[in-house]
């Protein structure tokens, strides 16, 4: 989401569907009165606001979270360019876990990734994945590999931000960002290696099959 934002052409909108899920979802997140109060709870309204933006830019970056995709098709999904953004499990979770002790599968999203990867394919809208681990290997390559299958012109301002927010933060920011905004550009994180809790060694196994299908379609390094 930060590298998109760097561009010129681009309007990068940082989770739309976060109300929608927590209206429907009775999940205790942090801060979870203030985003239903920052943004529309109601699908349609979402896309609406959505469908505006493509009228007034040329590209429209959603960062959208699969598990927020909850009670409903995926239907409005087929005109757009989906990309899978995935990450190895071990720190998908450790990570998680750091701001929510007991992640499920529902909260880190990888099976519901997979199945909206694989209806989009059932009904040929050709999804793309973007492995963050292929990504910190070579960026400047895997990003304008990305941009020349997204059909729009690599711009080298991607490859790095200013420390701190961004004025497209969701106001959930202060409570998952801690990283991202002591973040210039794509460096691994030292808290990227942090341990796996015991606790979630069962969820990293179910998960794991699911990132290792997705992981086969990524762009490589």
């Amino acid at each position: 989401m930060y590298s998109f934002a760097q561009r010129s052409d681009t309007k990068v909108v940082d989770e739309p569907f976060y109300a929608y899920y927590l209206h429907l979802s009775p999940v205790a997140h942090p801060g979870r009165e203030e985003v239903l109060a920052s943004m529309p709870q109601n699908k349609a309204e979402v896309l609406a606001h959505i469908y505006q933006l493509n009228e007034k830019y040329p590209v429209v970056f959603l960062k959208n979270m699969a598990h927020h995709l909850i009670q409903t098709k995926f239907d409005f999904m087929l005109p757009w360019v989906n990309l899978f953004l995935i990450r190895n499990p071990a720190q998908l979770i450790a990570s998680f876990a750091q701001v929510y002790s007991n992640p499920t599968m529902t909260d880190i999203g990888l099976a519901q990734q997979a199945d909206i990867f694989r209806y989009l394919l059932d009904n040929q809208a050709l999804p793309l994945v973007l492995d963050s681990g292929e990504l910190l290997k070579n960026p400047p390559k895997v990003l304008a590999d990305l941009c020349e299958k997204l059909e729009i012109p690599f711009n080298e301002k991607m490859l790095a931000w200013q420390v701190g927010a961004i004025a497209e933060d969701g106001v959930w920011a202060k409570y998952w960002y801690a990283n991202v905004h002591q973040s210039t550009g794509f460096v691994a994180q030292e808290t990227s290696e942090r341990e796996l809790p015991a606790h979630c060694r069962a969820l990293y196994e179910a998960a794991l099959p699911f990132y290792t299908s997705l992981f086969a379609q990524s762009i490589k390094a």
